[in-house]
């Protein structure tokens, strides 16, 4: 039988795991709905949430215009707007290795 102090270091540890997997699942929907492929968005977003804090990655997702985005260079002005260096050197990188397959 498993003893309770076990049972609540594997809920805790659950929790966190899940609470990694929210903030992909967010931006991987965003970066979707910005117009990028499902395989782009979802290998960018595994990039981005481990390269970007999360206030950035909220920043991210109060883009104005990112949803009108027709295209991945339109898509990358919107973020080069927001002047944050950091933002704009993973996220175009990320779409570089993504938009390629050289993500490894």
């Amino acid at each position: 039988m498993m003893s309770a102090r076990l049972g609540w270091t594997l809920v805790a540890a659950s929790a966190a795991l899940a609470g990694c997997a929210l903030p992909e699942a967010r931006v991987r929907t965003g970066l979707e709905r910005a117009g990028l492929s499902p395989r782009v968005s979802a290998c960018m977003a595994e990039r981005m949430v481990d390269r970007l804090s999360l206030a950035q990655l909220r920043r991210l997702g109060d883009l104005p215009h990112a949803r009108d985005a027709r295209s991945l260079p339109d898509f990358l002005r919107e973020v080069r707007a927001l002047g944050d260096l950091e933002i704009l050197g993973v996220t175009t990188s990320s779409a570089a290795l993504c938009a390629t397959g050289l993500a490894g």
